[in-house]
């Protein structure tokens, strides 16, 4: 199962094998000045934002990889029935999400890493909304051609 530390300047997802498998790459790391929210959410289906761009969704069993919407890019690596930890980035980061399941308490990690990070936004426990693009009759061709891209 994933787990989400702190080590030095940066904030690091860390996978298991299975889950570097199933998303196609290794761990994630972003510095933690590009933090700007962490917040939990209870239900892992929540988190999920846009279509899966590279990794494994098999439903009600994991979700793993990066996942693409008009907003940009998330990487999540859920599990059913643990709770998530949800950690919004800054516009200039490479991602804009990691949603995490957790094995220990989420809001105890979530704690911690609003402690640990510079400059955290919190005006509001709840995640913010994505930028809707405007929709034209092509959108979801659009759309289809990033997630082929």
């Amino acid at each position: 199962m994933a787990r989400i530390l702190v080590k030095d300047d940066d904030l690091a997802v860390r996978l298991s094998w299975l889950e570097k498998a199933a998303a196609h790459r290794g761990s994630v790391r972003v510095p933690l000045a590009a933090v700007c929210r962490v917040t939990v959410e209870s239900e892992w289906w929540r988190a999920l934002r846009g279509v899966a761009l590279h990794g494994v969704w098999i439903p009600d069993v994991l979700s793993v990889g990066t996942r693409g919407h008009f907003g940009g890019q998330d990487f999540v690596a859920l599990r059913p029935g643990r709770p998530v930890v949800c950690v919004e980035l800054r516009p200039t980061a490479p991602l804009g999400l990691l949603a995490v399941s957790v094995r220990d308490d989420a809001q105890a990690t979530a704690e911690r890493l609003r402690c640990a990070a510079p400059d955290i936004d919190a005006s509001t426990p709840w995640r913010q909304p994505l930028p809707v693009a405007e929709e034209t009759k092509d959108s979801w061709r659009e759309l289809d051609m990033y997630r082929n891209h």
